[in-house]
């Protein structure tokens, strides 16, 4: 309807409200990672954020690595977090930017500062600064090098600089309030100095600016318009708004804070992540058990499903945990419409068909998704010796079971009507074969109406069969126990990963490549997986099962 009011989120009104005002005559947004790790489905919100802001407004997008500091930082962690952004669609064209490119602008900003008595180098170490700081209810101390001359700050700064001094001996504070009912306020340390190579930079430079100082000058030298950044940097926006007051930026860019994206009874911590890949519980940060971004399109997971999952978080200031489940939803929803729906076989036991002539083979056609005609069909060898799922068939099935059992007759999925004479045990009692018998009439296709059977099961044709590693993934985590024990270590679930060494397929996954997914019928959704997937054996793993305990929210 030409005349629907579109709901805006806060930030949105913001933005109206300063391009309506001429703070701002556009929008300029940015993503800015801190390269220590890779990104993980909370980060997603973030980069989609930013970039649906630019897009929406038809402004411009940045990526910026805000690597101030090296002791963390991995050329590794680079390069994974451009193939996350780029993955999920943020197009930052040929805006890639590095914190460390403006580490002289930076210098110069904090002799800009000392020169108008806004800085001043102390030599306090880290606890005696922690002492004078106050709590929040006392104010804090004045450092005694408070009232050092502009003259000194400047020589002990570039000696700072030169390397003369060691790691912790000196810092450069910014002079504002140690009286301030915010501690941030209270003379942050804006510089200091680590002996470290840096992995952009190499030694170039022994002091590095602290990240609350970096951050409002890189915005401001990129002319981001609004900076955009999580709930924990609320309290930390007056030191972002003083620096860029203090340095005399022309429309100086504005914080705007919301609430983080977290998730049910999953570990997003980068150190519990790092603990899980270092013990080797999980097989790296892209393990699919994980919900890094890596690791969520390695599972077969779609930048459009995130999208989607983001949207239905929407954005706000209060903090709000979200369902896994509505992840799951998510995938599945994208993916219904999308991807083929072939015959696997996940835990095989054989079926002979007795009077089908031996020898014979003869090709089905099967839509390749009942729900979307332009996918096409495809043609299934049909032969005398099948595999079917172990649990489609019992030998004293309960009440309701509609499957295979003896004297019961059921639909071959695309095919015809079976039904079960006889099965075989070996010496465990196990069954190892199934004897059944076909109704030729009975084609699917054909028009027949004589009977009808309740059960419907699926198969695949033993000559033809591919065989393929099949792994199955469930939370790492003990959901009825929750992430956490007592002494702070993860809850977890033993029953993460089951692997299927061989599964049967249907010969149409033939060609298929690492991420592409398909839904296996009446098992979920699978993709072949990115790493140990070959061309001689398929890897593929499970995304996501087709039952879903998620029910969206009515509108209205």
């Amino acid at each position: 309807m030409e005349n629907q009011v579109v709901s805006k989120n806060f930030i949105e009104q913001m933005i109206d409200k300063d391009l309506a005002e001429g703070v701002y005559d556009t929008v300029h947004t940015r993503f800015p990672p801190e390269p220590n790790g890779y990104l993980h489905i909370g980060h997603a919100k973030s980069i989609l954020l930013n970039y649906g802001l630019a897009q929406k407004y038809g402004g411009k997008f940045n990526l910026r690595f805000d690597d101030t500091n090296p002791t963390k930082e991995k050329t590794e962690f680079v390069d994974s977090i451009r193939a996350d952004v780029e993955w999920l669609g943020a197009e930052y064209e040929d805006r890639l930017y590095f914190a460390s490119s403006y580490f002289q602008d930076m210098y110069e900003a904090a002799v800009k500062l000392i020169r108008k008595g806004k800085a001043f180098v102390c030599d306090l170490s880290a606890e005696e600064i922690r002492e004078y700081r106050g709590t929040l209810t006392d104010p804090g101390k004045d450092s005694p090098y408070r009232n050092r001359s502009v003259e000194e700050n400047l020589r002990l700064f570039e000696e700072m600089k030169n390397g003369v001094y060691a790691d912790g001996e000196k810092v450069l504070r910014a002079k504002i309030d140690m009286a301030s009912p915010n501690m941030n306020m209270r003379d942050p340390v804006i510089y200091r100095v680590a002996h470290m190579s840096h992995h952009n930079t190499g030694d170039a430079w022994c002091i590095y600016p602290m990240y609350d100082f970096a951050h409002p000058i890189e915005d401001a030298i990129e002319h981001i318009t609004h900076s955009i950044c999580t709930l924990e940097f609320e309290d930390h926006r007056p030191l972002y708004d003083w620096v860029v007051r203090e340095l005399e930026y022309e429309q100086p860019p504005r914080q705007i804070e919301f609430a983080k994206m977290y998730l049910t009874n999953v570990v997003t911590g980068k150190r519990y992540i790092k603990r899980l890949v270092e013990e080797g519980i999980v097989d790296g940060w892209d393990d699919p058990r994980l919900v890094s971004i890596a690791a969520l399109r390695r599972r077969g997971f779609t930048p459009e499903s995130l999208r989607m999952f983001v949207e239905l978080c929407g954005v706000s200031k209060s903090q709000s945990s979200a369902d896994y489940a509505m992840l799951e939803y998510c995938i599945r929803e994208d993916l219904k419409l999308k991807r083929p729906r072939y015959m696997a076989v996940l835990d095989p036991v054989k079926l002979v068909i007795d009077n089908y002539p031996e020898g014979q083979v003869e090709y089905l056609d099967a839509a390749n998704n009942l729900e979307n005609e332009e996918l096409g069909s495809r043609r299934i060898p049909f032969c005398r010796e099948l595999y079917i799922e172990r649990e489609d068939f019992m030998e004293e099935p309960p009440k309701k079971y509609f499957r295979l059992f003896p004297g019961n007759e059921v639909r071959l999925m695309h095919a015809y009507f079976v039904k079960c004479e006889s099965f075989v045990k070996d010496e465990k009692g196990r069954v190892t074969e199934i004897h059944c018998t076909y109704d030729p009439e009975t084609k699917a296709g054909s028009g027949f109406t004589g009977r009808k059977v309740k059960g419907t099961i699926h198969w695949v044709p033993a000559p033809y069969a591919m065989t393929a590693q099949v792994r199955l993934y469930e939370n790492i985590i003990d959901e009825e126990k929750g992430v956490y024990n007592e002494d702070g270590s993860l809850n977890l679930n033993p029953n993460s990963l089951t692997v299927v060494e061989q599964a049967y397929l249907e010969p149409g996954f033939a060609g298929a490549k690492p991420l592409d997914s398909f839904q296996f019928v009446r098992n979920g959704f699978f993709c072949v997986d990115s790493r140990d997937s070959t061309e001689e054996k398929l890897v593929f793993n499970r995304i996501v099962s087709l039952k879903s305990s998620f029910k969206l929210p009515k509108q209205g």
